[in-house]
Formats: structure tokens, C-alpha cells, sequence
């Protein structure tokens, strides 16, 4: 498969998308340059269904180069959370969707061995082997609706590496079969606690923020019974 030009479809959602999210945030609207390169990105991973700009170079023949793409990515200053706002609003009035149910759901994603530079992976367990991995773990936010589900929003979570230590810990002393230390054991759960209780409200703070601005009517509580106003 080789990709010469962005297909016509494409090129128009890149404008389209454009010109909302001008709507949306004043001073956010994609430059020439890089409309081109999301146009040629989205082509790309339809086309080889993957984002991997070493495949999108090679599936442009090398027109298009791998540090170059990365650099998009990485460099260019792209209002990227303004970019899935005005994404997800547009497809919501493309489709004519006033309302929909917000759910949350999380997917654990397989790395690479050497992942000291990518954005909180941990050690999981792997189901179909039954060993571990080292992966992320992504949280979507999704609204599910009669025709279509579309994430508006996501979190990467990882455990805490204290309370993981204490599990480890924990489980070299039932093999010992030492007895449980009561003080140790409440300490730690505190922390569990804890942790599960900021990462509630870290969610709780970002799926209100989404709502606002994506102008959602909300209807608590979870699951969110939501309706639009685009």
C-alpha cells in the first residue's frame, strides 16, 4: 500500500475539524503544515492500521521521513486537547447526536522490554501466557450513543510503586508463612486507599472538565446520562 495524497473524505474532515476548533479556541487554527501531516497521518493509519511513523515512511516510499513525522508530533505546537474537543464535537453534529451515556473503561497495552521513556508502563500480567509484560494501562472516557461510541477523553494510570512493594513483600512472607503485620498491613492500606481516592478525583476533575467543554447536560450519577448542545 502506498499512500501519494491524502484521499478527498480526509481532507475535508481536516478542514472541517479546523474550522471548529477556530470556533472553539480562537487562535488555535492548524497551520497549512500541519493540517498536511495530520491529513497524511490519518491516511497512514488507516492504511496500515497502526500508528508507527517507521511504517508511514515506508508506506510513503519515504517521502514522507520517519524524524520528520516525529517531530510533528513531538515539536510543533498543536492544541492537541483542543484538537479531540473540537474532533468529538464535530462528529457528534456530524451524525445528528444529542445524547448518550458516558461510561468509563480501561485497556492494557503491551510495550517493549526497554521502556525507560515511555509515559508510565509497568510490569502487568499477561493473560494468554500467564508470565508478565511490561505495558500501559489506558483509561477511556467513552460516550456511548445509539449509533456510534467515540472516547472524548483518557488517562494512563499506574500503581503505586510503594503499595506494589508492600504486595511483594506481602506475599514472600505468606511463603514463609510468617504472620501478617497488623500495623504494617494498615499503613499500606492506607495508602491503597489513598491512592485509589486522588485517582477517583483526578478522574472525577477531568470527566468535568470534558463535560464543560463539550457543552454536555449531565445527569448523575454514574452512569452518566448526558445530552449535547452543539
Amino acid at each position: 500500500m502506498i499512500i501519494t495524497e491524502a484521499p478527498s473524505f480526509i481532507k475535508t474532515y481536516v478542514e472541517d475539524l479546523n474550522n471548529k476548533l477556530e470556533k472553539h479556541q480562537p487562535g488555535a487554527r492548524l497551520t497549512l503544515t500541519q493540517r498536511t501531516w495530520l491529513s497524511f497521518c490519518l491516511t497512514g493509519i488507516l492504511m496500515v492500521n497502526a500508528v508507527c511513523w517507521a511504517k508511514l515512511e515506508r508506506a510513503s516510499l519515504g517521502n514522507y521521513k520517519l524524524s520528520a513525522l516525529s517531530w510533528m508530533f513531538r515539536k510543533s505546537k498543536i492544541s492537541w486537547e483542543y484538537l479531540l474537543i473540537a474532533s468529538v464535537r464535530l462528529i457528534l453534529k456530524s451524525y445528528g447526536i444529542t445524547g448518550g451515556i458516558l461510561v468509563l473503561d480501561e485497556s492494557d497495552r503491551s510495550r517493549s522490554k526497554n521502556t525507560k521513556r515511555i509515559h508510565k508502563a509497568h510490569k502487568q500480567k499477561h493473560k494468554a501466557s500467564g508470565g508478565y509484560i511490561n505495558g500501559q494501562t489506558v483509561v477511556l472516557l467513552l460516550l456511548v450513543t445509539d449509533s456510534i461510541t467515540v472516547p472524548v477523553g483518557f488517562k494512563f494510570y499506574m500503581p503505586d510503586p510503594a503499595v506494589s512493594a508492600w504486595n511483594k513483600e506481602e506475599e514472600k512472607l505468606k511463603k514463609r508463612e510468617f504472620p501478617r503485620v497488623s500495623g504494617r498491613l494498615n499503613r499500606n492500606l492506607t495508602q491503597s486507599i489513598r491512592q485509589k481516592l486522588n485517582w477517583d478525583y483526578s478522574c472525577s476533575k477531568i470527566l468535568k472538565d470534558i463535560i464543560l467543554k463539550l457543552q454536555l447536560n449531565v445527569y448523575w450519577p454514574m452512569p452518566y446520562m448526558v445530552q449535547t448542545n452543539l
